[in-house]
């Protein structure tokens, strides 16, 4: 036994042990979670078909960050590269707990105010762009598809810096759009993670990046056991901007935002559906979609949440391939 544990991959260790350790996890949360009568408020706005679960435990995405501190960690002992990545995850996570919390003591969907909302998430992206265009010189680059990851574009500070913010600020608030259905946002990341863990083998300065994706998609599998349909726990905001936030800083360490955008096209998808609809409204006075963000239309229209979460994450397998192809 001693010896296949050897011969597995790191990133394949670190994988199972993420998954235990949230899975076990929710076992103490969940219960802990309606003590402590930390309930989702659904959405008046929202569809009729959800109120039922108003009253499910949320914040649940302490379950999958719980192990990405733990064992990045402890990881981070060798390569202290990894605290980067896991403490912007941390300070997205913490405004999602904010947002969540004043839901939860409020007993409706009103947490932060828009603009707080913004500013706390403007201040974590500043910080950690700020860290990124100093200290890592992949953050400079992008990569474009056909081009492979050999001959990026070097983008000078003054465009890389709003840059990198635009990609922070705006895949935090994809994830959170698409945190609509049971068992979505988490499904589709593990396979926007896979893709980037299997990106990440192709370069030996990318290891703590590997780590940490396989980390994080770990802990997500673990809380995904309880967050399929019928959920029994949410991630919250918590949760979805933590995502987020890792996610677009994957991306920016390795100069791939445009394949971030391309494998996790879902997300893209969600977020225009959601701006469509509101331009479109203004101006006519007419809807695009029967209810946005998309998986709601998809719903409107007499689709399980069962099938749209199937679908949606097919097309993010689909998607991850051809940005994968496109890649190199």
């Amino acid at each position: 036994m001693m010896n296949l544990l050897k011969n597995l991959p790191s990133q394949v260790i670190m994988y199972f042990i993420s998954f235990i350790i949230a899975a076990a996890a929710g076992r103490i949360l969940i219960p802990l979670l309606k003590r402590l009568k930390f309930s989702q408020v659904v959405r008046e706005e929202g569809p009729e078909s959800h109120k039922y679960k108003t009253g499910t435990a949320t914040m649940g995405g302490i379950m999958f960050l719980l192990p990405v501190v733990l064992l990045g960690t402890i990881y981070g002992i060798s390569d202290p590269r990894i605290f980067p990545l896991i403490l912007v995850t941390l300070g997205f996570a913490f405004i999602g707990f904010l947002d969540d919390y004043l839901k939860i003591i409020r007993r409706n969907n009103k947490g932060l105010t828009p603009r707080q909302k913004m500013l706390g998430l403007l201040v974590v992206a500043g910080i950690f762009t700020w860290y990124a265009i100093t200290y890592v010189n992949d953050a400079r680059t992008l990569i474009l598809p056909f081009m492979g990851y050999y001959k990026p574009i070097v983008m000078p500070v003054v465009f890389a810096v709003p840059f990198c913010l635009f990609v922070l600020l705006s895949f935090t608030n994809a994830v959170n759009l698409t945190d609509g259905l049971d068992g979505l946002a988490g499904s589709v990341t593990t396979i926007v993670l896979l893709f980037f863990t299997i990106v990440t083998m192709f370069n030996s300065q990318w290891d703590y990046i590997r780590i940490f994706c396989s980390i994080l998609a770990g802990g997500i599998l673990g809380f995904l056991i309880y967050n399929l349909h019928p959920a029994r726990v949410f991630m919250g905001d918590t949760g979805a901007l933590a995502i987020g936030g890792a996610l677009s800083a994957v991306a920016i360490f390795t100069g791939t935002p445009v394949f971030l955008g391309l494998a996790g096209i879902i997300y893209v998808a969600e977020t225009l559906s959601v701006m469509i609809q509101v331009i479109y409204f203004k101006k006519t006075g007419k809807r695009v979609f029967l209810m946005a963000p998309l998986h709601h239309h998809f719903e409107q229209k007499g689709w399980s949440e069962i099938k749209v979460v199937g679908v949606f994450t097919i097309i993010t397998v689909f998607s991850s391939i051809l940005a994968f192809i496109l890649m190199r």
